[in-house]
């Protein structure tokens, strides 16, 4: 049953991806977008998929920062395989990957799952920082075309919106309701929770998650830390301006227009599909055509970037893949007392 279930789930998204494909180049001359391919300049891919790889080391390098005050201290080998094996996860079926990547690293260095999977929520609220940020900048700088675009965007659906908002009042009441519910019912019955042995193994994982996420806190460099933050981003901007150089249609862009797409491409990365294919490419697309970019010329854009970009993570996500299957499981250190298992870094 839980295998249909996780089938079903792989074929909806991809069959999401494939429609929001159809979707957008539905309407294309793909002579035209044929054409755009072959002006490229590939040198310039080329440097974005290096500007790319960079950030996957800056970023490997921050979350093993982020992972040592739980102390557990892998390598960053161990930790950058990790994370680039769970990318490649996300091209399967999406945020699998970051459950994969904290399973390798409890299969390399014993790190327990809860307390990585709680570095990794620590990052994407890191990461939801620096977007919002990115956001708030492409306002200050754009304002005129990203006004244009929701108003393009929303001017045909506001009466309907309108209707439907009686009815989201009543769902969001008894939304309230059901929380104070379910809250009361565990002020309740909480002195039998604390004696069952589930409620237990579920406090312990809340615990060591929680440590994770609090670990930026007590990273012990925050200058580096916050540093490859601010270079990660950077080179994610980098990445986008670079690939405007490669098209004679987007070539005269100015760097302003280089954060609009950032914000849209990583919105459309941030849907449900895998690799956010369809998602992305719309998303792009559409920011595009407000700077008076032709549509086969920004879909042109949206392949050239996101396919580079995809082919990158593949390739590297494949040979880490192939290392941390070579390497040795770590044997689990065990209490003489306890019999629990331990971290060498605890003896």
């Amino acid at each position: 049953m839980k295998r249909v279930s996780s089938i079903l789930k792989y074929s909806s998204f991809l069959g999401l991806s494939v429609f929001l494909m159809w979707y957008a180049l539905r309407e294309l001359d793909f002579e035209r977008m044929w054409v755009e391919l072959q002006q490229a300049n590939y040198i310039w891919i080329a440097l974005s998929m290096a500007m790319g790889a960079a950030a996957y080391a800056s970023r490997a390098y921050r979350w093993k920062m982020q992972i040592m005050p739980t102390g557990i201290l892998p390598s960053f080998a161990n930790t950058y395989n990790a994370m680039m094996v769970g990318y490649l996860a996300n091209l399967v079926l999406p945020r699998m990957g970051e459950v994969v990547r904290c399973s390798i690293l409890k299969r390399t260095d014993n790190l327990p799952v809860n307390k990585a999977f709680g570095t990794v929520i620590a990052e994407r609220f890191i990461d939801m920082i620096m977007l919002l940020f990115c956001i708030g900048l492409t306002f200050l700088f754009e304002f005129d075309q990203v006004l244009n675009y929701f108003l393009g965007l929303f001017s045909d659906q506001y009466n309907s919106l309108e209707k439907s908002f009686s009815s989201l009042y009543l769902l969001g009441i008894f939304l309230l309701i059901g929380i104070g519910v379910l809250v009361g019912i565990g002020v309740l019955f909480l002195s039998k929770l604390r004696n069952n042995a589930y409620f237990k193994r579920v406090v312990l994982f809340v615990k060591g998650m929680l440590q994770g996420i609090f670990s930026v806190t007590k990273v012990k460099n925050q200058t580096a830390f916050w540093g490859h933050t601010i270079f990660i981003w950077l080179l994610y901007f980098g990445t986008t301006l670079v690939v405007f150089y490669a098209l004679p249609a987007t070539s005269g862009l100015p760097a302003t227009a280089g954060l609009t797409v950032l914000v849209a491409g990583t919105l459309g990365m941030a849907a449900p599909v895998q690799g956010g294919v369809g998602t992305y490419h719309l998303a792009v697309q559409a920011t595009l055509v407000l700077y008076g970019v032709p549509k086969e010329a920004g879909m042109a854009y949206a392949l050239l970037a996101h396919t580079s970009q995809t082919l990158l993570v593949v390739i590297m996500g494949v040979l880490s893949f192939i290392v941390t299957m070579l390497r040795p499981v770590k044997p689990v250190a065990m209490t003489s007392e306890t019999n629990a298992p331990i971290h060498e870094l605890e003896r």
